[in-house]
């Protein structure tokens, strides 16, 4: 904030872990500059709905709690107010609230003071205008005295937009004093030590001379602590903290988060993104085909016991339709179940009775259960959507669904459906390139477990080449890197279904943990017809319903 609002400094850029108070230094900023130096102020979220839950979240209330800024803005039930969900005027100035996909409100009006927020998970371009931060930054062009903010927690390496605009700052560190030494260093995550599966007994270990600190002596540290930049000031202030410096997460919590996250390469990625605010690297390795030729199975028959739930995906060809049936366990382990190839022409009815009755079909497990299909997805987004859009009409209670991939690097895997088709079909657009990301990170697993992904004994070699068919590749929009996804082989079916599959999950919403606890839960008694206790009969049938 200081930066902010130094005269000499127009860019400042906050790479950081999630909860160190990042965005309500975003509103103080805004806040200021409403009440100190009123100006023409552009908020930029990565998508739209995100810039909708800000104003009303936080803006609207500090408005309305903050003495100096109580009616600063007018009521929005005053005519002609100058105050919508997105725009709101006041004294001086005004503040836009946006997405980074929205290139009409990123490109209209001179702004002065421009605010990226979060801006790893912006999309490479805001429509067919280019990148968002460039549209943004174009806006305050006619300001002598223009100021741009960049927030976000990092993503991939590479790839991260914060880290390539934090690279090119003066790269300040929070630099605290060991409360026994004095000696100041910079809080790592290396130097955080514990023993073995006890995270409560977590201590900081000084980088200087080994003295122990313990979390209650961070408030001091805090209090003591000041910002060293590593590269000369041009201009650019670039902050970096991460999760370690947090008066509200103490150091056993993060260790108890990583003992978790360790377990599976998503929740680790995550946990180095959001907790210690580094970029993730991604094995350097290629994924081979022998590699997962090596892990088929005999399973036999019928589905493994482990199975909880089936999920199914159609891919649409011109000549045919592709399935693939998976079954789900506990942790998201899965196994593939059926492949199997439908040909015929899409466009008549009779392919379309084969997959009707392929999807309504029972399947056994290995300890007798029978399981049906709980959710089918359908790609509309290629060939033949019309045929697909009549064959999910009405399904959605059978959990069938018309879905069609969306590229945008910062798409969620499932969002909410839509009906927005010619048949006004519920439809879910899928976000493949997170989808590809989680699939090839647990195809690197090599023991069963959670994520980890089973291959039946019969499974040929033409489906792990269309499966490791896609490499990510970096491009670049408006000297920005972003991560896109390229075919290396003309056949990359097995690779789309495995991607239908895991939203079909998602889509399902059911937690596998916790029905594998009711799955192998043993079947209670038989309540007796009769108990003569007195009132200790009650409690003990409770206690037996609780069970």
């Amino acid at each position: 904030m200081d930066a902010v609002s130094d005269r000499h400094t127009e860019t400042v850029v906050v790479m950081s872990s999630a909860q160190v108070g990042k965005t309500e230094i975003i509103n103080n900023i805004v806040g200021y500059y409403i009440h100190q130096d009123p100006s023409p102020i552009l908020l930029v979220q990565p998508i739209l709905d995100m810039a909708k839950s800000w104003s009303r979240d936080r803006l609207a209330p500090m408005l309305r709690d903050t003495p100096v800024l109580k009616g600063a803005v007018r009521e929005a039930k005053s005519r002609d107010s100058g105050n919508t969900i997105f725009y709101k005027s006041f004294p001086g100035g005004h503040i836009t609230m946006t997405g980074a996909n929205s290139p009409t409100n990123l490109s209209s009006r001179p702004i002065r003071m421009v605010l990226f927020d979060e801006v790893d998970r912006y999309p490479p371009s805001a429509g067919t205008e280019g990148d968002p931060i460039s549209l943004g930054k174009k806006r305050t062009n006619n300001f002598w005295n223009r100021k741009e903010i960049q927030t976000s927690t990092p993503t991939i390496k590479g790839t991260s937009r914060i880290e390539f605009s934090y690279e090119n700052s003066d790269k300040r560190r929070y630099h605290v004093p060991c409360p026994h030494c004095d000696e100041y260093q910079v809080l790592k995550w290396a130097q955080v030590q514990w023993e073995e599966g006890q995270p409560e007994t977590a201590v900081y270990i000084c980088e200087h001379n080994g003295c122990i600190i313990t979390n209650s002596n961070k408030p001091l540290m805090l209090k003591k602590g000041e910002w060293r930049a590593e590269n000369p000031f041009k201009g650019i202030a670039g902050f970096h903290l991460n999760e370690l410096y947090s008066p509200w997460v103490k150091w056993a919590e993060m260790v108890a988060n990583f003992l978790i996250a360790k377990k599976s390469p998503e929740q680790l990625k995550t946990f180095i993104n959001t907790s210690l605010a580094e970029t993730w690297e991604e094995e350097g390795e290629k994924l081979e085909e022998d590699f997962l030729l090596a892990r088929r199975e005999h399973w036999g028959d019928n589905a493994p016991e482990d199975v909880l739930l089936v999920t199914c995906a159609v891919d649409v060809q011109g000549d045919r339709l592709e399935a693939e049936l998976v079954g789900w366990g506990a942790g998201e382990e899965r196994w593939s179940l059926d492949y199997r190839i439908f040909y015929g022409d899409p466009a008549q009815p009779e392919i379309w009775g084969e997959v009707d009755s392929y999807l309504h079909q029972r399947i056994r497990t290995q300890d007798g259960r029978q399981l049906t299909i709980s959710c089918a997805c359908i790609d509309s987004g290629g060939h033949h959507s019309l045929q697909v859009y009549g064959f999910c009409k009405g399904k959605h209670q059978q959990g069938i669904y018309a879905i069609k991939g969306g590229n945008e690097s910062s798409r969620a895997l499932i969002t909410k459906p839509s009906t927005n088709n010619k048949l006004k079909v519920l439809m879910y657009t899928i976000g493949v390139n997170s989808g590809k990301e989680r699939i090839i990170s647990r195809l690197q697993l090599t023991e069963p477990g959670p994520g980890y992904y089973h291959f039946p004994a019969d499974r040929e070699k033409e489906y792990f080449s269309q499966l490791l068919s896609e490499k990510a590749i970096t491009k670049y929009n408006k000297g920005f890197p972003y991560k896109a996804w390229v075919k290396t082989r003309v056949r990359n079916e097995a690779f789309d279904l495995a991607v239908y599959n895991l939203a079909a999950l998602y889509i399902t919403g059911v937690n596998l943990d916790r029905l594998a606890v009711e799955v192998k839960r043993p079947a209670a008694p038989p309540p007796k017809k009769e108990e003569k206790q007195g009132e200790s009969w009650l409690p003990r049938k409770q206690g037996w319903l609780d069970r």
